[in-house]
């Protein structure tokens, strides 16, 4: 008996994959009316729970946020009277070849000026360290006034941080462009 070739096995490969098919009534795919949205049954509210205000925090805590907070205004104070004259170096800098006298004197005021943003992230950093402390026991049922003055007091320090970093991006692309 002779031994059939290759080219004929493969040929008869995918006559004999579609013989393991079994041949029957498959459901069709299209949508079924019971999956339409259909109804005119009103929008369940949800339940709105009366919120109590949260207890003052501690008094160390209290203290320490105060602390930290002032410790970020007065950097950002810093920051914004050293402004005026990293914009005034950039500007001169702009279009400045990298590494000329102009470029080179603006670079440094703009390091300047993100050494006064660091002292602001510094707070920021205490305040997240203090969030999460504070979150993991609101979880758990204590100390709620304490997470909440922490958001309170994390979030005015990262409006400041936000927009120093907002001025420090417009002073980069000066030196870049």
């Amino acid at each position: 008996m002779p031994k059939p070739s290759r080219a004929y096995l493969v040929a008869m490969l995918p006559l004999a994959l579609t013989a393991c098919a079994a041949a029957g009534d498959y459901p069709s795919l299209a949508r079924r009316p019971g999956e339409r949205v259909t109804g005119s049954a009103p929008p369940v509210a949800p339940a709105v729970e009366p919120s109590t205000p949260a207890p003052p925090p501690s008094a160390s805590l209290a203290t320490r946020l105060d602390q930290l907070v002032v410790q970020a205004r007065g950097a950002h104070q810093r920051f914004v009277a050293a402004q005026p004259r990293t914009e005034r170096l950039a500007a001169a800098a702009r279009g400045a070849a990298m590494g000329s006298d102009n470029w080179s004197v603006a670079s440094i005021a703009l390091g300047e000026l993100e050494s006064l943003r660091s002292q602001a992230m510094i707070a920021l950093a205490d305040l997240d360290a203090l969030h999460v402390e504070t979150t993991i026991a609101a979880a758990g049922g204590s100390r709620i006034g304490d997470a909440a003055a922490v958001v309170a007091a994390r979030q005015q320090v990262i409006t400041l941080v936000g927009s120093e970093d907002d001025v420090l991006a417009r002073l980069r692309a000066d030196l870049r462009g």
